[in-house]
């Protein structure tokens, strides 16, 4: 909402040196967020003067027509003489009157304006358009055409009010009353301590019989509609500059005057308001729901297919309307044009005035279902004051007879659904158990008048607490009628809210909480700390990505229609149609952030994320709405807990382009799928977990370079993640870098396998006895199983086994591989021989002989 502060001045008398940066501060303190000041006019200097245009020497020659004037701009060139100008615009004719600047004036942006010769005359000034002072476009997008009545000379500064400041206020869906003037207008009241002049406090005369006909077939879908009439209306009637001004400044293009006054009241009072030509319209107005199928072109030239959800105003003809959106283009107010036979101006002259109060949630999707956001939507969504209606259509009703020539119509018609006043009863110091601060029963009564409440007392309640009933029960309560511009008022805690914020949230003590002594993290947000702290310590970097997918991603990353992964969670309302569901795997996330920063030219990545992600099981119970007067018992909490789907949490990274950078010390080398089971490896340790690593076949990974990560849980091997190199198809599918690699892994199943918190590791006093074995296998035995049976056989005393060449060629024998490891031997309380240390190394040797084949090379 842009607010200029000209215009607010009409209803708060703001001190007369208060700037707009002083109101925009006045104006946060009481919640309103107003993002910017602009200062129209900065910098602006004349002189700048009404002109008449007296003569127009078309120049011949140039690529763009040229044209040579003579304006009168009275003394204000001090001497009185016609002034020429250049200048290619050709929307004015001899006789109009027009905006000149003079040299020596500044226009915007720094402009000076100086006396030169261009197109081989000379020009003395300029004739200005809307865009040239900052004024915006008026339509015409050429020079300003002034009306006649303005005389020579007058200071076009002033005519335009071209210097003033304007309030750009982000108003949130809650504070729907300030997109209007009038409840900016009151905050600002409030916020200085001044009086109102509320421009909806209007004479109505009320409804009566001759008005013009209407029936409201939904009454809860328009609970209040007002129509009246005016006729004789001057086709060539224009709106004044004030009035165009006034909608330029708050964002709006004039149109005409029947179109201008009705925006104009819009944003004066907060009313949507449309005007039909009553020539057009046939019979009397009603308001329905659409029936499917129905078709109307709307203002904007486009042809719609209505929903049976639409709420539609309608003639005899049928729809001539959205309700609250947009109007029909049938019954448009036409434009002034000259009869081609009689040469005289026509045009509509008499008008239906419409102001209706519509249900927010039908307008919103209404809005939404046709991609249409109007201005009028925008107030309706949020809500409007329904008691405003009348009010608004009179202000319109006063503004076309003054400004238009026209009669106002007697009939008066009001269709309205009876509805009470809306009351809320609070303690009177719930404010201070919310906000931690004592205002006392006084200040929540005056705070709540100023909103526009009407409080009344619990005289019952409150005898009772001063006769000695509090020990009885009795409270002293507050029953606060809420005002009708105010639809978001709807309990205690929005009246908390509303007294708090008036006396500002910057009084509000800040008060850090004490958690109870010997409490901290638990051992499993101790782990997650650590899974990220190591991921980010090995060089990935961390991405957080949205948690919503859509079947289109498993689709490219190959997953079958069994896998578990297209169990996924749908969400009702999901913020992107392409993406409906809940993640059910964090490596599409990854990799969509990946090529992001892929196609950005960075082609090193190593990205990492943990988060949960969300599987279905079937079994999930529709959720329960709990109670917020209480807490919620064991029971409704287990019921909550199983209408949740699983929400397992897991690890995951990939990779892309080098590994490492080449420098001094070697020539780098790049990612592959032995770094994806590596990040795995380093994830599991700060469980406590040593990961056995096997062969496997998982989408979306390549079949020959995917890894199964396995770890123990209760003694079995359980899956606990998969790692490897993508598939070339998924890979030339999401458009990736080659070799591109990843790893997930669950979190969840770490913890299980691990041993509880981690132990700091006992150091030994003795030294280490170190024992190589090379071993010769079958090539499709895995070095895995080879290690798991070393580890096994040699028994407590190893500390460490370590792979540290693999060998193939001619005189090992065609399929056959040597692996060779280094085993470290060590104990506690002595320092091992050579036998114990070799008896080790022979009983691993066999454990490997037996499980696996394998023959002791040399």
């Amino acid at each position: 909402m842009r607010v200029p502060l000209s215009w607010l001045r009409e209803y708060v008398d703001l001190p007369v040196t208060e700037s707009g940066r002083d109101v925009q501060a006045k104006l946060i303190a009481v919640g309103l967020e107003v993002e910017t000041v602009e200062r129209l006019g900065e910098g602006l200097k004349g002189p700048l003067v009404v002109g008449q245009v007296l003569t127009i020497e078309e120049l011949e020659g140039f690529k763009k027509p040229i044209r040579f004037c003579t304006v009168d701009v009275g003394d204000a060139n001090g001497t009185g003489e016609p002034q020429e100008i250049v200048c290619g615009a050709r929307n004015f004719a001899v006789g109009d009157k027009v905006v000149v600047v003079l040299p020596g004036a500044v226009l915007p942006g720094d402009f000076k304006i100086a006396a030169r010769k261009t197109y081989g005359k000379k020009s003395h000034g300029m004739i200005c358009s809307g865009d040239e002072l900052g004024m915006g476009d008026d339509g015409t997008h050429g020079i300003i055409v002034l009306p006649p009545e303005y005389e020579v000379g007058t200071d076009a500064i002033e005519l335009l009010e071209l210097v003033d400041e304007v309030l750009d206020i982000a108003v949130t869906p809650d504070r729907g009353y300030c997109l209007s003037m009038r409840g900016v207008a009151r905050e600002a009241a409030t916020a200085y301590g001044l009086p109102l002049r509320d421009p909806a406090l209007l004479d109505v005369p009320p409804p009566n019989s001759s008005g013009y006909p209407v029936k409201v077939s939904d009454p809860m879908g328009c609970d209040r509609f007002t129509a009246r009439t005016v006729s004789g209306l001057e086709p060539e009637a224009r709106s004044p500059l004030w009035l165009q001004r006034r909608l330029q400044k708050a964002g709006m293009r004039p149109v005409s005057l029947a179109v201008d006054i009705t925006n104009y009241v819009m944003l004066e009072v907060g009313q949507p308001l449309h005007a039909y030509d009553r020539a057009a319209v046939d019979g009397p107005i009603g308001v329905r729901r659409a029936t499917a199928g129905e078709q109307l072109t709307t203002l904007d030239g486009t042809k719609r297919v209505l929903d049976a959800g639409d709420l539609v105003i309608i003639d005899n003809r049928g729809p001539i309307g959205l309700a609250g959106v947009m109007g029909g283009a049938h019954t448009e107010i036409a434009a002034a044009a000259a009869d081609p036979e009689t040469g005289r101006l026509r045009g509509t002259t008499d008008v239906v005035v419409e102001a209706a109060h519509f249900d927010p949630i039908s307008i919103a999707r209404t809005a939404r279902r046709h991609k249409l956001s109007s201005e009028a939507a925008k107030r309706f969504e949020r809500g409007v004051d329904p008691e405003a209606a009348s009010a608004a259509a009179q202000r319109t009703v006063d503004l076309l007879v003054l400004l238009g020539g026209g009669t106002a119509g007697e009939g008066v018609t009001e269709v309205v659904s009876p509805r009470g006043p809306r009351t809320i009863t609070i303690p009177a110091d719930h404010p201070d158990k919310v906000a931690g601060v004592t205002y006392g029963r006084e200040t929540v009564t005056r705070r709540l008048q100023q909103v526009g409440c009407d409080v009344y007392g619990n005289t019952a309640a409150r005898n009772a607490s001063l006769g000695g009933g509090r020990e009885s029960g009795g409270k002293d309560e507050l029953v606060v009628t809420v005002p009708s511009w105010r639809p978001d008022l709807s309990d205690p805690n929005d009246l908390a809210e509303e007294v708090i914020r008036l006396e500002g949230y910057e009084n509000l003590p800040s008060t850090l909480p004490l958690p109870p002594a010997g409490r901290g993290l638990t051992e499993r947000q101790r782990m997650y700390r650590r899974v990220g702290r190591a991921l980010a310590g090995a060089g990935y970097v961390e991405a957080l990505n949205y948690p919503f997918t859509g079947p289109a991603v498993l689709d490219q990353l190959g997953i079958e229609p069994d896998d578990p992964r297209r169990s996924a969670v749908t969400l009702v309302n999901p913020l992107s149609d392409e993406e409906p569901d809940l993640r059910t795997t964090l490596i599409p996330g990854l990799l969509h952030a990946l090529r992001r920063n892929y196609g950005r030219g960075t082609h090193d990545l190593a990205l990492f994320e943990t988060g949960p992600v969300f599987r279905a099981s079937g079994d999930e119970k529709p959720a329960t709405r709990l109670v917020v007067d209480r807490r919620p018992t064991d029971d409704e909490i287990a019921t909550l807990d199983a209408s949740l789907p699983q929400q397992p949490r897991r690890a995951a990274v990939v990779l892309a382009g080098g590994r490492e950078q080449a420098g001094w010390w070697g020539s780098g080398y790049p990612a592959t799928w032995a770094d994806a089971i590596e990040a795995g490896r380093t994830v599991a340790r700060e469980a406590g977990v040593e990961l056995i690593v096997r062969q496997d076949q998982h989408a979306p990974f390549h079949p020959g370079r995917c890894a199964a990560l396995l770890a123990l849980v209760d003694g079995e091997e359980v899956l606990v993640g998969n790692a490897g190199e993508l598939h070339p198809r998924v890979i030339k599918t999401l458009a990736l870098p080659e070799r591109t690699c990843a790893m997930e892994i669950e979190l969840d199943r770490l913890e299980r396998a691990g041993t509880g918190p981690l132990r700091a590791p006992r150091i030994s006093s003795f030294p280490v006895a170190t024992q190589d074995v090379a071993l010769i296998v079958d090539d499709a035995v895995p070095a895995a199983a080879v290690e798991t049976a070393l580890r096994d056989g040699a028994g407590e005393l190893l500390e460490s086994l370590r792979l540290f060449d693999v060998f193939t060629g001619e005189q090992l024998g065609a399929g056959k591989k040597s692996l060779a490891y280094a085993l470290r031997f060590r104990a506690e309380d002595r320092t091992l021989t050579a036998e114990e240390a070799s008896a080790a190394r022979d009983a691993a040797v066999a454990a490997a002989v037996e499980r696996t084949g394998a023959l002791l090379r040399g």
